[in-house]
């Protein structure tokens, strides 16, 4: 992440000596050979690349240790951290992935019944976490001003971000509908800790989903995701905390609640909740996990049902296995291990299920199909983007195509130009003037937002920052 000037000169060295561990034979990528190209259009549709053309390196041969020993309990973006740990992905990029499950907005739109579009929006909600499973990369922090736009024509919609502020770092993001069905935006700024062994991004900023057709907005907050064995150990992640979604014109919410790993790992990736209406009478209940589907059933046969469920439960007992004894800081967190999938309950209704990954993902970051296109820079894109969209940042393109010299190079002299900006801003008493998105106040909610200033898609670059 970008560094501040006390940390720059130890984080340095520290990175020297990493990267000199890392691998740097690109000519193993030769084995890869065109299989990252993008295919060719058929009957008109873009069809988007299936795979990065470099897999990803190993992490196990150095230690995030000598980086992280001495900021237990700060805040991660303060902290310079060495390229071995990223994954070629701009947290802007991130923030797109939100969109890989569109299809839902559109599904919500096309329901006649608040409860049915409660229904989509909360599966939507936990689906637009779902891309985190097993992404124990950090994705670059972005550039003050840098920005991300996606066009999909295929799942009709378009999206821009922005990197609006630097201290803090605040990502703010717009998108919408092709047919004018609906807005989908917000700003983000995540709380990074380290609590040594694992490191908590803690989610700040309202998410905002306006449902044109119907007059209605929705907003909500992300979970708590958290990355354990950071350290020692392997690395697993979990999302934990509540999330209510509210219906501002008629009143329905949904809280859902993103279970903790738990005793023996029994309620990892767990997510369970219930949709009320605006006298709080419980309409719904949906359960699921977020790393595979969501459910929905109606209150009484939920609750039938566990009833049955405890009495069956009360019957067996689980002993516990106090024989460790070791001091908490000289172990890893054990990975738990994932349950059965979900058990459905009779009479349920499928909200939404997990889009499967590629067969080679594990050697992609494990990024999901949607995640591998983000980064694609297609013939004659560079014509129409802005000089500050992150799919020309030299040091992600560098890692994605297995040249981890030349991208360590880059993001250090990318953070030094960053850094001598804003010095100069300091010296010339200016303040640095966002291009699409301005401050204000969220409409609905009331709490300071980040708001879309448009045009961007009129496509008027030339008084873009020069970032790279």
């Amino acid at each position: 992440m970008n560094g501040e000037e006390e940390f720059f000169d130890a984080v340095t060295e520290a990175h020297q000596k990493v990267t000199g561990m890392i691998d740097l034979d690109t000519s193993k990528n030769n084995r890869i050979g065109k299989i990252g190209e993008r295919p060719s259009q058929e009957n008109g549709i873009q069809k988007h690349r299936t795979s990065l053309p470099a897999p990803m390196f190993s992490r196990s041969d150095f230690s995030v240790w000598t980086i992280l020993k001495k900021c237990v309990g700060l805040e991660l973006s303060k902290i310079t951290m060495p390229i071995a740990f990223n994954e070629p992905l701009s947290f802007l990029q991130r923030i797109t992935e939100y969109m890989e499950h569109v299809y839902l907005i559109h599904r919500a739109s096309c329901q006649p019944q608040p409860l049915e579009r409660m229904q989509s929006v909360a599966a939507f909600a936990v689906s637009a976490v779902a891309s985190q499973w097993e992404r124990t990369g950090k994705p670059f922090n972005p550039l003050l001003g840098e920005t991300y736009e996606l066009i999909r024509e295929d799942l009709g919609f378009r999206f821009i971000s922005e990197q609006v502020s630097h201290h803090p770092p605040i990502s703010a993001f717009h998108s919408e509908g092709l047919n004018h069905d609906f807005l989908f935006h917000g700003s983000i700024y995540p709380k990074l800790k380290f609590w040594g062994k694992s490191v908590e991004a803690e989610p700040r900023g309202t998410i905002t989903l306006e449902l044109l057709k119907h007059n209605e907005a929705y907003t909500w907050t992300n979970p708590t995701c958290c990355v354990h064995n950071v350290i020692i150990g392997k690395l697993w992640i979990e999302q934990y905390g509540t999330v209510e979604i509210l219906n501002h014109r008629t009143g329905h919410k949904c809280v859902l609640h993103f279970k903790p790993c738990g005793l023996f790992g029994k309620e990892l990736h767990k997510v369970e909740g219930h949709i009320q209406d605006k006298n709080k009478k419980k309409l719904f209940v949906i359960y699921g996990k977020w790393t595979e589907c969501l459910w929905g059933i109606d209150p009484v046969s939920y609750e039938s049902f566990k009833k049955q469920e405890r009495r069956g439960n009360h019957l067996r007992k689980a002993k516990l296995d106090d024989s460790s004894g070791k001091a908490d800081s000289d172990v890893a967190d054990d990975v738990p291990v994932a349950q059965e999938t979900v058990q459905v309950i009779p009479g349920s209704k499928l909200l939404w299920r997990i889009n499967t990954r590629p067969p080679n993902s594990a050697q992609m970051y494990n990024f999901t199909s949607f995640t591998v296109s983000l980064n694609e820079l297609e013939t004659g894109m560079e014509k129409t983007l802005p000089p500050t969209d992150c799919r020309l940042r030299p040091d992600i393109r560098g890692m994605e195509n297995g040249n981890m010299d030349l991208a360590s190079q880059e993001k250090e002299r990318l953070e030094e130009k960053q850094r001598e900006a804003r010095r100069e801003r300091a010296r010339e008493e200016a303040e640095w003037q966002t291009r699409w998105f301005y401050p204000g106040n969220n409409p609905y909610t009331g709490t300071p937002d980040w708001l879309y200033a448009g045009d961007y898609f009129e496509r008027n670059f030339s008084d873009c920052p020069d970032i790279y």
